[in-house]
């Protein structure tokens, strides 16, 4: 019935729609009003104060998606006005009685599955960067940082926390939501009298997407190019001496029956974080003894290829203003890569956490065409991990011209410390070093100083039609002179029915990012790459098709002797429908040469791969993903073919059933038949996840994740329960156990507690 209410609307509209065009629709750049409030602004979501009655209103909302072409069938409503001290943001988003969907009350939802509106604020109005602040229509909260305008995978971080506050209030045609957010909790420039803004909702029970500026369907709803200004009756208010202390304690008890299976350790710490503001748009972080036991794990993948797999950052401290870093070179030779401080693989491939001793660093806006971060962070001796104590140093210049393009000078040292070095056994690993050992009969090379300098270059047109990217990088150490650069050239075009990619990469043999992120790195004596890839988005006139998108992709890479390691070339088809659900069909063909040993199962028990060898083979595959509106969820997905010189079946997808809003039960699981003739193996491989998430209210949180590894042959126990008591302080009691599958006997188990608390000085 409400499809049918939904295409008995749309019927209606249509015909009448190039009359309401003219009437409704929002152009980029048009102005909204702040005007600063006569009177105190409560919390309660009524709007009854004289000053939300006399705001300026953000009005007209047009539709985004499933069409572009209509204004937004349920309208929405901001408004602004401030004080000294914040921001208000207010909505008045008009529904029916259809039931929200809210797949559950904690914080920082995911924005494509739950009913919600949001705020997308740029203060340093350069149309690049800025924050976000949304909520549902049960109040729960999210927030995180805008980069690259707000379009591309990369233009949105959820992971950012602050302080900010909200109320919303439910009625029968309607819901309100206001939003309070401090001057302090956010970056803006003194003297600024326009900022960049636009306001977005999502109506997932409807699967539609409107927006105040009518944005184009090829493009992301939140985007800086198709936003507008909001303007302020005076400057932002300038803010006072701007401390914001968090200090931690932290206990733990643990145990690991491998080693001593009588013993058992406890510890109980401290530390803190301290946010200076500089000016109201560069801050200063300090963070003493830092502890990161909160941070929910890592969700584990079977990794088939030759190339370490890159885990997201999410540990808070370094997230704000993190675009500087984590999208200076290419995702082929990041230079610098906030994982490597303070974690650390041991000899078996699992992720340990090495202690930071202390860390600073200085981020945001200079002016409005210059940004900064400059971090640098020391970590503690790890003996049993190898490694030594490490400084790390990194710097970020960022400087942007016309409306969204930029360049940027980054500059990487990681140095490392102590008197007795030689006894470390982090060494240079890579052919360069295997040349070196033969010659000089050297058992022990420690690369004690890393350097790297690199320079960005972001070209996009204003309304994000079109874009070219280089960047060019050279590592400096102790080991190589020469053949130590990197580089990328990158370009594409984005029209409603066309995307183009078009890409050159090279990576020569002596470049080395030790802090940074280079997946080849160790696989190719240097590697040179082209790609290309051709999608077509057909938008046609149907009653429960969305979209369909044909596409088209191509790989060719060599090496520097000119022999070409690896081909590949996809094809792929994909159909979007109006009640959420997806199906895309794939072609995959794929050819290699190996530059290194490998076995794709244990490298240790079965017949490696060599060097010189080829292999080439095709596989084909389909997944669909169900209405993802409906209380029972999932997703299916099946890849089958050959695989190097056998075959191999995957089986992968996700099972979810929701209570809402209290939470949710879901399995997950990644399931790999492989088939490889003689001694090179014959192996399943699967990794099973089931994840029980309950919310007892918007301030309580627990979760339950277990991981079942085969290729670790180790089940993973984490459950976390968090308390925020207050915005932005929290506790947390996590427990963790990992098992060995056979007889389900404990290798280790620990239990942490940890209670941190904001304060504003």
């Amino acid at each position: 019935m409400r499809l049918l209410r939904l295409f008995i609307v749309l019927g209606f509209i249509l015909p009448w729609s190039s009359s309401l065009l003219a009437q409704v629709k929002n152009l980029p750049g048009t102005e909204l009003g702040i005007a600063k409030a006569k009177g105190p602004i409560t919390m309660d979501g009524k709007l009854d104060e004289v000053d939300w009655q006399s705001a300026s209103v953000a009005k007209d909302f047009f539709m985004n998606y499933p069409v572009d072409t209509i204004p937004a069938v349920f309208q929405t409503e901001a408004r602004l006005t401030y004080d000294d001290q914040a921001l208000y943001v207010s909505f008045v988003c008009y529904d029916d009685e259809t039931p929200n969907i809210i797949q559950s009350l904690r914080r920082d939802y995911e924005w494509a599955n739950n009913d919600n509106v949001s705020v997308y604020l740029g203060p340093y109005n350069d149309g690049i960067n800025g924050f976000f602040f949304g909520t549902t229509p049960e109040g729960v909260q999210r927030e995180g940082t805008i980069a690259t305008g707000g379009q591309g995978p990369d233009g949105f971080n959820g992971t950012w926390d602050n302080k900010w506050y909200s109320k919303v209030v439910k009625a029968a045609d309607r819901w309100v939501a206001e939003i309070r957010i401090p001057f302090k909790s956010i970056r803006y420039k003194n003297g600024t009298k326009q900022w960049n803004i636009t306001f977005v909702r999502k109506d997932v029970k409807r699967n539609q997407t409107s927006t105040w500026i009518a944005v184009p369907i090829q493009f992301s709803p939140a985007a800086f190019a198709y936003g507008g200004k909001m303007v302020w009756d005076e400057p932002p208010p300038q803010q006072p001496i701007n401390i914001s202390l968090i200090p931690y304690l932290a206990g733990s008890t643990s145990g690991d029956k491998t080693t001593d299976p009588h013993t058992s350790s406890s510890e109980l710490q401290g530390g803190f974080d301290a946010k200076i503001g500089i000016t109201p748009s560069l801050n200063l972080d300090l963070t003493v003894n830092p502890d990161f036991s909160q941070v929910e794990v890592d969700r584990q993948v079977i990794n088939l290829t030759r190339f370490e797999f890159q885990f997201p950052e999410r540990r808070q401290f370094f997230l704000e203003n993190s675009d500087l870093f984590e999208q200076a070179g290419w995702p082929t030779a990041r230079p610098f890569f906030t994982r490597r401080v303070g974690l650390a693989r041991d000899s078996i491939g699992n992720v340990q956490k090495v202690p930071i001793l202390f860390g600073s660093r200085l981020s945001g806006s200079l002016s409005r065409k210059w940004r900064l971060s400059a971090l640098n962070m020391k970590t503690k001796e790890t003996l049993d991990l190898g490694l030594p104590s490490q400084m790390f140093t990194a710097i970020a210049v960022q400087r942007n011209f016309w409306k969204q393009s930029r360049i940027q000078f980054t500059y990487v040292d990681m140095r490392s410390l102590g008197d007795n070095l030689e006894d470390s056994v982090k060494y240079f690993n890579s052919s360069l070093w295997e040349e070196k050992k033969e010659a000089s009969g050297i058992t022990k090379i420690l690369n004690t100083d890393n350097r790297n300098a690199t320079v960005d270059l972001d070209l996009t047109s204003a309304d994000n039609s079109w874009g070219l990217s280089a960047f060019y990088s050279r590592s400096f150490d102790a080991f190589a002179d020469d053949k130590a650069q990197a580089g990328a050239l990158f370009m594409q075009r984005n029209t409603r029915n066309y995307q183009i990619f078009l890409g050159q990469t090279f990576i020569q043999e002596n470049y080395n990012a030790e802090a940074g992120f280079v997946p080849s790195r160790g696989v190719y004596p240097g590697i040179s790459s082209s790609f290309a890839q051709i999608r077509y988005s057909r938008y046609p006139n149907s009653k429960s098709l969305v979209k369909m998108v044909p596409g088209i992709s191509f790989n060719l890479s060599n090496i520097p002797s000119g022999v070409i390691t690896d081909k590949s070339g996809g094809l792929s088809f994909d159909l979007t429908f109006l009640n959420t659900t997806t199906i895309n069909f794939q072609y995959n063909y794929v050819f290699q040469e190996l530059t290194n040993s490998f076995n794709p199962i244990d490298d240790g028990k079965y017949t490696s791969f060599l060097p010189g060898e080829q292999y080439a083979w095709n596989s084909g595959g389909v997944s669909f993903m169900s209405d993802q509106r409906k209380v029972f969820q999932y997703a299916m997905g099946v890849v089958s073919g050959q695989f190097y010189n056998g075959t191999n079946l995957n089986l992968n997808g996700e099972l979810s059933l929701r209570y809402q809003p209290f939470g949710s039960i879901a399995v997950r699981f990644d399931y790999n038949d492989l088939k490889l003739p003689d001694n090179y193996g014959s192996q399943e491989l699967f990794i099973v996840s089931p994840r029980f998430d309950f919310t007892l209210t918007d301030k309580i949180f627990f979760t339950t994740f277990t991981q079942y590894n085969t290729t670790r042959d180790n089940i993973n126990l984490n459950a976390r329960l968090q308390w925020r008591y207050k915005p932005a302080s929290d506790f947390f009691l996590v427990y963790t156990e990992n098992y060995l599958p056979a007889g389900f006997s404990s290798k280790n188990h620990s239990l942490v507690f940890k209670f941190t608390y904001w304060l504003n000085i």
